[in-house]
């Protein structure tokens, strides 16, 4: 059974985020290979990285892709 773009948007996906020298941040998801974008703050760099893998996720859909999945589960700490 083919999985759904809303599946593949749920997951975890690693979103590595890395300052920018001219300012800004740079932004791309580790198991999406060539999924980048950048942003002029921290919040922009993670919306952009959003818009991002869904047209990421969409071309591999289309293009019947194997589509990588998280290898891990991320569980957020509580405070």
């Amino acid at each position: 059974m083919r999985k759904d773009i809303g599946y593949y948007m749920s997951l975890p996906y690693t979103i590595i985020l890395v300052p920018s020298s001219e300012g800004g941040y740079a932004v791309k998801i580790a198991e999406l290979p060539g999924c980048i974008s950048q942003g002029d703050s921290i919040e922009d760099a993670v919306k952009m990285i959003e818009d991002a893998k869904l047209c990421w996720l969409d071309a591999a859909i289309e293009d019947r892709l194997n589509i990588p999945e998280p290898e891990k589960e991320y569980f957020p700490q509580e405070a």
